[in-house]
């Protein structure tokens, strides 16, 4: 792990059961290498940091196409 990098925080499982992406309203995925909550419909990545998914659309990635 770089100097950069945070260690992840792992999830709460409950929480991710109830999450849904705020521009689809379907079900994410959730990436634990990449600390990312997944939006296929959506095509984007939410990060997760300090165990706390940021829900914004202007945060998140866009997946490669």
């Amino acid at each position: 792990m770089s100097e950069t990098e945070a260690p992840s925080v792992p999830v709460d499982p409950k929480l991710l059961e109830i999450l849904v992406c705020p521009l689809t309203k379907t079900a994410l995925s959730y990436d634990r290498v990449a600390n990312e909550l997944i939006s296929t419909a959506a095509g984007l990545a939410y990060p997760i940091r300090d165990g706390i998914p940021i829900m914004l659309p202007g945060e998140a990635r866009k997946l490669d196409q």
